[in-house]
């Protein structure tokens, strides 16, 4: 008797990897390992439960994110990121980019709070991504919160990242000295306030991110979309409790494309309903040479997919402070023309 396997795969749902099954024994972390290989190397995105994130920690931070689009206009633009030469503050709706083209969304950057790093004779440009964050007076619990969860995040994404690198045969901690105290996460507080008005409906157009593993906190509205094997985009449905993961392009180099960084987009909500997201982005060092990984499956590795419109430098900061300055012309033309050939 032939057994017959489906080779068509299913769209309707990312895989889900429960990262608390690490916790269960050698059986149930072997097959997190492999549900995690699995999902790294074919798709590149999957949904993470089981991460440690409490249902309290994430009303507390999504109360302070509504709380401060809920403010008046005048009190989200004080804080307009054209007046931050490292990229950190409100952005009004539309003024980002993606590929050259509007997004339709208003949001704001928050990094590690640093003290601002003009770069000095001789020191690379990207030490201007470096530098403090722009918080509304009359919210303080959105300083707390917002900071409080790119420590979280970033324990979480630590943990998962030696998780996968384990799950390829790769030492757990081969990457940690690009990270720790010096590391440069980023988070956004992300509004999308229903469709242009003008016909078109890029939330925010189709991109890979550029660091190591990007988590995404998403509601229950929907619209974000992953291009999946079959080269469509296909929707993923909001899981409570879930963060949506991705690999960015760091990863996929590290390996040589044998993890991918996959394409994804979000589309305009319908009417006047809003979106909230609240993507969180696990970068290392500014300074951080991304050296090729070693495990057992390189020799299989496609090579990685390149983009002669979208190179990638070999330390990381060139590469977030090229996005930065294609995503964020008004700052880029205020204060830093000189740097605008680098995008």
């Amino acid at each position: 008797m032939t057994t017959h396997i489906a080779t068509t795969p299913s769209y309707d749902q990312l895989p889900i990897i429960d990262l608390s099954a690490a916790d269960r024994g050698p059986q149930a972390r072997a097959l997190l390992h492999a549900q995690l290989h699995s999902a790294a190397h074919d798709v590149g995105f999957f949904q993470l439960v089981g991460h440690g994130v409490t249902r309290a920690e994430t009303d507390t931070l999504l109360r302070a994110m509504r709380a401060f689009f809920a403010l008046p206009e005048a009190e989200r633009l004080a804080l307009d990121n054209v007046n931050s030469p490292h990229f950190r503050g409100y952005t009004r709706t539309g003024d980002e980019r993606t590929r050259g083209a509007r997004d339709w969304r208003d949001q704001l950057d928050i990094g590690a709070e640093r003290p601002a790093h003009a770069p000095g004779p001789g020191e690379p440009p990207y030490w201007w991504l470096e530098g403090p964050n722009q918080w509304p007076a009359a919210l303080p619990e959105l300083r707390t919160a917002a900071l409080a969860w790119i420590d979280k995040l970033s324990s979480v994404a630590q943990r998962l990242l030696h998780e996968l690198l384990t799950a390829i045969g790769a030492p757990a901690g081969f990457y940690d000295p690009i990270f720790g105290d010096h590391a440069h996460p980023h988070l956004k507080l992300v509004r999308y306030p229903g469709s242009a008005g003008d016909g078109t409906d890029q939330g925010v157009g189709a991109h890979k991110d550029y660091g190591f593993l990007t988590l995404l906190l998403q509601d229950t509205v929907g619209g974000l979309q992953v291009q999946r094997e079959d080269g469509l985009f296909h929707e993923v449905p909001p899981l409570q409790d879930a963060f949506v993961v991705n690999l960015g392009e760091l990863l996929e180099v590290a390996t040589n494309g044998y993890l991918i960084a996959t394409n994804h987009r979000v589309i305009s909500p319908p009417g006047a309903t809003e979106r909230f997201s609240v993507p969180f982005f696990y970068n290392p060092r500014l300074d951080a040479r991304i050296a090729p990984l070693p495990f057992p499956h390189a020799a299989t590795a496609p090579g990685i997919t390149t983009d002669p419109a979208n190179p990638l430098f070999a330390e990381y900061g060139y590469n977030e402070l090229k996005g930065k300055l294609r995503a964020h012309p008004l700052v880029a033309e205020r204060h830093h023309g000189n740097l605008l050939t680098l995008a």
